[in-house]
């Protein structure tokens, strides 16, 4: 069960500001955080915050964009974020108000399906009125559901996107993930050279949950041999498949994913691995601390926050960590 769990993860988070001039003394409950649209959504004065679209496989995917008014037309160090399962960029707000205050220009996104950005299409009928590449037929818009593998490429080509923004120091570019992206951070700078930094607080680094024991295995071969043939679909949005969590597994796919069979890839990027020392969803001795010992150099760092469980990263510890990414990321980046 406790393989099964570690998926179990999700960012959640706040829209308000850290800038100095009206930072709270402490997070609101995120649990109680309604998530505003980026298009009613108020930046504190002191930021430029804008939107843009990023192509990824042909799908459009959303991002949010934080920087200092005072850094207006600069070459910056950046950060990209991005949600874990079942969350939206609208859950890093809080995040990078925090990392845009500090000097960096900062990149939220939603995957595919999620948030503010676009489905992938599929066919419900057969082409009509087909000239060339164009043709007219009924779709379906496949939202709201989980394959980390798609994730992990739509991070792949936010990265590549960013390298073309006039802002963006392209020799200092860090990632940041919690929770299910935890875990994707590691697999792209193990894959992208270009990354310098990144932060992964409370990961997890692998999901073979899906074939832990025969019945499992079972389900999730099942499942892929219905959907290959086309006796079942996606699944519906918003099905909550697993506990609470909001997007149901892809479950072959998931069965992929395993970054932690990367690390020996990464060389000369710097991790910062935070987790919760009562860590209930999963082992951390199989996921960060198995991801930090695999790592190969000294440019790594493994920080325990003692007496919280996985969701105290976002609540009590939330401010902590923050902070203590921005330290990780100035040493990086800035120095």
């Amino acid at each position: 069960m406790k393989h099964f769990v570690s998926l179990l993860v999700f960012i959640i988070g706040s829209t308000f500001s850290l800038a100095q001039q009206t930072a709270p003394t402490r997070p609101p409950d995120p649990a109680a955080q309604q998530q505003t649209i980026a298009t009613n959504f108020k930046a504190p004065e002191n930021l430029d915050f804008r939107t843009a679209n990023i192509i990824s496989e042909g799908v459009r995917l959303q991002a949010e964009i934080f920087s200092l008014k005072s850094n207006a037309g600069k070459v910056l160090p950046t950060i990209i974020q991005a949600h874990g399962w079942g969350g939206t960029a609208a859950n890093f707000r809080y995040d990078a108000i925090a990392l845009a205050n500090a000097g960096y220009l900062v990149i939220d996104f939603d995957y595919r399906g999620w948030g503010q950005s676009d489905g992938r299409i599929v066919l419900l009928t057969k082409p009509e009125k087909k000239d060339g590449r164009k043709f007219t037929a009924e779709v379906e818009e496949l939202r709201e559901y989980v394959d980390p593998m798609e994730q992990l490429t739509d991070w792949l080509n936010v990265v590549s996107w960013a390298m073309g923004e006039p802002m963006v120091d392209k020799n200092r570019v860090g990632i940041r993930g919690s929770s299910y992206s935890g875990g994707h951070v590691f697999w792209v700078a193990a894959q992208d050279p270009r990354i310098k930094a990144l932060v992964s607080q409370v990961g997890a680094f692998e999901s073979h949950w899906v074939v832990a024991d025969s019945e499992q295995r079972r389900l999730t071969n099942e499942e892929a041999m219905k959907r290959a043939r086309g006796e079942i679909g996606y699944p519906e949005p918003r099905i909550k498949a697993i506990g609470n969590l909001i997007g149901a597994p892809i479950r072959n796919k998931v069965m992929l994913y395993s970054p932690i069979d990367e690390a020996a890839k990464i060389k000369d990027c710097a991790a910062l691995f935070i987790v919760a020392e009562k860590e209930e969803l999963f082992d951390n001795k199989d996921h960060a601390k198995l991801a930090y010992d695999r790592m190969p150099g000294t440019k790594k760092k493994y920080v325990s926050y003692p007496d919280i469980t996985h969701y105290g990263i976002y609540r009590e510890k939330r401010v902590d960590a923050i902070k203590v990414a921005i330290e990780w990321f100035d040493e990086h980046l800035k120095k």
